[in-house]
């Protein structure tokens, strides 16, 4: 029997909230569990993580394979880092981005063209 420390989904839809377990590889992801070991929830920010080390190491002694995400979420705790923030972009986000970038990209056009009205300003005078 292989085991593993993974995520299982809680929360509603859009609202993922994670329990981190203790299960059997071939358990479904929110299938049956042997012990919970924790909890993550990536919607806050910073985002929320309550693991018992304790548990996780008697686990891993036991032969339980963290997962890739469990791993990570395991070496933050341990080097006293900061929880991850939120990485999710709006829409109203994403469009003040593209407006100041129009906005950036219209006003070097506008230099540009009055760099060039000057040189040729100049190359008449010189003539």
């Amino acid at each position: 029997m292989s085991v593993k420390i993974r995520l299982a989904r809680h929360g509603a839809k859009k609202a993922p909230y994670y329990r981190i377990v203790v299960a059997d590889s071939r358990s479904p992801r929110d299938g049956r569990i042997i012990e919970e070991v924790g909890r993550y929830n990536p919607t806050t920010d910073p985002s929320f993580i309550k693991i018992d080390l304790e548990k996780v190491d008697e686990w891993v002694a036991k032969g339980a394979i963290p997962t890739d995400r469990v791993a990570k979420l395991i070496e933050i705790l341990r080097t006293d880092a900061e929880a991850p923030a939120s990485t999710k972009v709006t829409k109203a986000q994403k469009k003040a981005a593209e407006a100041a970038a129009a906005a950036e990209a219209e006003a070097a056009a506008a230099a540009e063209a009055a760099e060039e009205e000057a040189a040729s300003e100049d190359a008449e005078e010189t003539e």
